[in-house]
C-alpha cells in the first residue's frame, strides 16, 4: 500500500505540464507511480493530499549557497540556512567547503565542513570544494578521490586575493577535472581591473556604497568570462560560470554554445530584480555613524546599472543561455560590526567615521526567496498570456532552471530534480493560481539574517507544502516548518552531465590530432 497520494494537481516537469487528473503515489520516501485512480493502491494508513488544482513541481535544488563558512561569521548556520531553504521549497542545497590557501590538503576543509553540517540540516545537502591551492599532490592524488567521497564539483576564483588563481592554475585544474566527471565552477571577474579602479576611487574619496558597482564594471566580468571560456576550450573541459550578471559577458557564453562548447551559465534572482540604484545609501546619518543602507545589496559581481540589463538576463533565461538559477545565498547581518556595517571605518584619533565599500562583506541572502521570485515571472502558455511586456519563462523552463538542470549538472539526477518513479519524493505544491499575492517581508523568512534585499516585493505564489523524501516538511498555513534539524542527509553525487554543447570539439585554430601531442 502507498504511504501518500497527492491528487488533484497539475504536475510540471522540465519538459511539459502533464494532463490534469494524474496523481503521485509515494512509498518509502520514493515516487512509486504517477497515474490515475491510485486509490486502488491506498490502504487505511495512506495519507491523501488534495493539491486543489495547484501546480506541483520537484523540490528545488539550490546548487550555489554559502552556509556557515569561516569568512562569514555573522551568516547563516547549517540549522538556519537549511531551514530557510526548506521553507522556500528547496529540498536540496549544495554549499561550499572552502580550502584555505595555506592548507596543503583538501581533506581538512572537507572534514571540517562535514562536522558543521552533519546532524544540523533540515534538507538534503552536498558540497562543492573551493580550491585555492592547486598543488601537484592535490591535482594528482586528492582530486581523483573526491568523487569517491561523493563530491563532483570544484569552484575556482579569478578574483579576491585570498582565493584567486592565475591562468596557469585554472588551466591545470581544468585538465585534472575533465576526465573525472567533475564540474568546474568559475567566478569570473578580472581582478586587476577591479583593484585598479578601486585604488583610483580611493584617491578621489569615492568610497560610498554605490561605488562598489563602479569598481566592478561589466567589462571586468566580460573579459574574465572570455578568458575562462578560452581556457575551457583549449583544455576541452566543461565549465559553469557562476552568478553571471553582465549581458556583455553572456554574449561570449552564447557564442561558445553556438560552437557547441560545453559552457554552462548561472544567474541569481538579485540580478533579475535589482539594479545598482539599490546600492545608494540614505544621505542622512544615523547618530554618529554615516549611512550605509546600500551595503545590504553589495555582492559580486555587482548589481548592474540598467533595467535593460535586467530584462536582457530574463531573455537569456528564456532562450536557453542560462543552465541554472541559484540563490548564491551569501548572507551577513546588516546591523553588526562584523557584518555589513564592517564598511564603517573609524578614525581612532579623531573619532570620526566614514564608509569604505571595500570592507563590506560581499553577498546577499536569498535561499528562501529564490523559487518564488523565479516562479513570479513564469506562466502556463496553455492557460494564460503574459499581461505586460516583461519577458517570462514557461513553467517547464522554471522547473528546468531551478531543479532538473542543477540535479543533472551536479550528479544528482538519480535521486533529485524531477518528478518520476524511482526518484526521491521531493515535492512542492504551490497555492492554486491567482488566489492571492504574497509580499516578501524579512519577518516571515526563516534565516537568521536581519534583512532581505527583496523587502516589500510582491510575488504571485509561494510554496504551500514541501515534501522531503515523502515526509511533509513544510506547511505554510499549518505550522510552517514541520521537519526537524537532522532530517537532511548528505548526498553522494555521481559524475556530472554536460547539458550544453559537446566535449571533444577541436579548439579554435588547432590542427587535427594536435591535442594528442600534449594531452
Amino acid at each position: 500500500m502507498l504511504d501518500l497520494i497527492i491528487r488533484n494537481g497539475r504536475i510540471v516537469t522540465a519538459a511539459e505540464i502533464l494532463p490534469a487528473g494524474l496523481e503521485i503515489g509515494i512509498k518509502d520516501g520514493k515516487i512509486a507511480m504517477i497515474g490515475a485512480g491510485l486509490e486502488a493502491a491506498a490502504g487505511p494508513e495512506t495519507e491523501i493530499v488534495d493539491a486543489e488544482g495547484a501546480y506541483i513541481t520537484p523540490g528545488g535544488v539550490d546548487s550555489h549557497a554559502h552556509i556557515e563558512q569561516d569568512n562569514a561569521p555573522t551568516g547563516d548556520t547549517w540549522e538556519t540556512g537549511s531551514r530557510s531553504a526548506l521553507a522556500g521549497g528547496n529540498t536540496t542545497v549544495l554549499a561550499f567547503a572552502s580550502q584555505k590557501r595555506n592548507e596543503p590538503s583538501v581533506w581538512t576543509c572537507v572534514d571540517n565542513y562535514h562536522a558543521k553540517a552533519t546532524g544540523h540540516a533540515y534538507c538534503d545537502y552536498g558540497f562543492h570544494v573551493i580550491l585555492t591551492n592547486a598543488s601537484d599532490q592535490i591535482l594528482e592524488e586528492e582530486l581523483p578521490q573526491l568523487p569517491a567521497r561523493g563530491i563532483t564539483s570544484v569552484k575556482l576564483y579569478m578574483t579576491y586575493q585570498p582565493l584567486k588563481l592565475g591562468d596557469g592554475d585554472l588551466f591545470n585544474i581544468m585538465m585534472a577535472a575533465r576526465s573525472l566527471g567533475i564540474t568546474t565552477m568559475i567566478h569570473a571577474e578580472n581582478n586587476d581591473i577591479v583593484e585598479q579602479i578601486s585604488a583610483r576611487l580611493v584617491k578621489k574619496g569615492n568610497l560610498q556604497t554605490h561605488f562598489h558597482a563602479v569598481a566592478r564594471p561589466q567589462i571586468a566580468e566580460s573579459e574574465a568570462t572570455y578568458r575562462a571560456i578560452s581556457l575551457a576550450e583549449v583544455t576541452d573541459a566543461p565549465i559553469l560560470i557562476v552568478h553571471m550578471s553582465a549581458p556583455t559577458a553572456l554574449k561570449h557564453v552564447r557564442e561558445a554554445q553556438n560552437r557547441l562548447l560545453p559552457i554552462h551559465a548561472e544567474t541569481c534572482p538579485h540580478y533579475l530584480y535589482l539594479t545598482s540604484d539599490n546600492l545608494r545609501s540614505n544621505p542622512h546619518t544615523h547618530g554618529d555613524d554615516p549611512s550605509i543602507d546600500g551595503a545590504r545589496h553589495i555582492c559580486a559581481p555587482p548589481l548592474r546599472h540598467s533595467t535593460r540589463d535586467v530584462e536582457q538576463l530574463w531573455q537569456e533565461m528564456a532562450n536557453g543561455t542560462y543552465t541554472v538559477v541559484s540563490s548564491d545565498h551569501a548572507p551577513s547581518l546588516f546591523d553588526h560590526a562584523n557584518g555589513k556595517k564592517r564598511g564603517i571605518v573609524r578614525d581612532e584619533a579623531t573619532g570620526t567615521a566614514h564608509v569604505d565599500f571595500r570592507n563590506v562583506p560581499n553577498g546577499v541572502p536569498g535561499i528562501e526567496t529564490r523559487l518564488p521570485l523565479i516562479y513570479n515571472r513564469s506562466y502556463d502558455p496553455a492557460l494564460e498570456r503574459p499581461s505586460d511586456d516583461k519577458i517570462r519563462i514557461t513553467l517547464p523552463r522554471f522547473v528546468a532552471l531551478t531543479s532538473t538542470n542543477p540535479a543533472q549538472l551536479y550528479g544528482l539526477s538519480h535521486r533529485k530534480g524531477s518528478l518520476a518513479p524511482g526518484l526521491d519524493a521531493d515535492i512542492v505544491i504551490w497555492y492554486p493560481e491567482l488566489t492571492k499575492k504574497f509580499t516578501i517581508t524579512n519577518s516571515d523568512l526563516h534565516h537568521r539574517i536581519d534583512y532581505t534585499p527583496f523587502e516589500g516585493m510582491e510575488v504571485r505564489n509561494w510554496p504551500r507544502y514541501v515534501f522531503l523524501r515523502g515526509k511533509r516538511a513544510f506547511d505554510r498555513d499549518n505550522g510552517g516548518v514541520l521537519g526537524a534539524m537532522g532530517d537532511g542527509q548528505f548526498l553522494e553525487r555521481s559524475k556530472s552531465r554536460i547539458l550544453t554543447g559537446q566535449a571533444g570539439r577541436t579548439a579554435t585554430g588547432m590542427g587535427e590530432g594536435e591535442w594528442g601531442a600534449w594531452m
